[in-house]
């Protein structure tokens, strides 16, 4: 099998963030998240709270979405556009997708890709309340564990580094840069990126 992270390796851009501005626009009442998850932005930049933790105020904006489904539904019908042309092309039924991203969000676009549902951070789809660790470096490989076990990944696919822990159990690993994925070579500090 091959495993890809979704955000800027998959997908040109991150869909949570592009999923909360495009939630913004037709839900203005969204707005008014805005100060505690600024605030909870600046704890974790100063190391405060952990990712988790600011994360799930981020997330506490679905709560002013009554209909998440249809949301869900009109995004994805505006953004699958951004879903990289080299995964479209070598895009295979067992591929596993893994995202620091929260899997509601992930399911219906994986689905329609015809892949597996995602591997993401588990977040309640009306609170934003994490019910998993945020699914990001390690916590990647513990979950991809708990699902696959010792399965063998082929090839795994990530713009990264911060993934290097399911890179080092793949046969062969690369490094997505703009939609163009290289072999993974060795780590430059400038690439170690985070992903929300």
């Amino acid at each position: 099998m091959n495993v890809y992270d979704f955000d800027g390796t998959v997908y040109r851009g991150d869909s949570s963030v592009d999923f909360y501005l495009f939630c913004l626009r037709r839900h203005p009442s969204v707005l008014r998240h805005f100060p505690a998850q600024a605030a909870a932005f600046f704890r974790y930049r100063r190391k405060k709270c952990n990712k988790t933790a600011m994360k799930q105020v981020f997330f506490s904006y679905l709560a002013k979405i009554s209909d998440l489904d249809a949301e869900l539904c009109a995004f994805w019908r505006s953004h699958e556009k951004k879903i990289f042309p080299y995964y479209i092309a070598q895009k295979r039924d067992d591929d596993v997708i893994i995202s620091a991203s929260p899997e509601f969000l992930l399911a219906p676009i994986c689905q329609k890709l015809g892949v597996p549902a995602p591997i993401g951070s588990r977040v309640d789809r009306k609170t934003g309340e994490f019910s998993s660790k945020n699914c990001h470096d390690t916590e990647k490989v513990a979950r991809f564990r708990e699902i696959y076990g010792d399965s063998e990944i082929e090839r795994f696919y990530s713009d990264s580094r911060s993934d290097s822990p399911l890179a080092e159990l793949a046969k062969e690993a690369f490094f997505v840069k703009k939609g163009a994925p290289e072999p993974w070579g060795d780590i430059d500090p400038a690439e170690l990126v985070g992903e929300m």
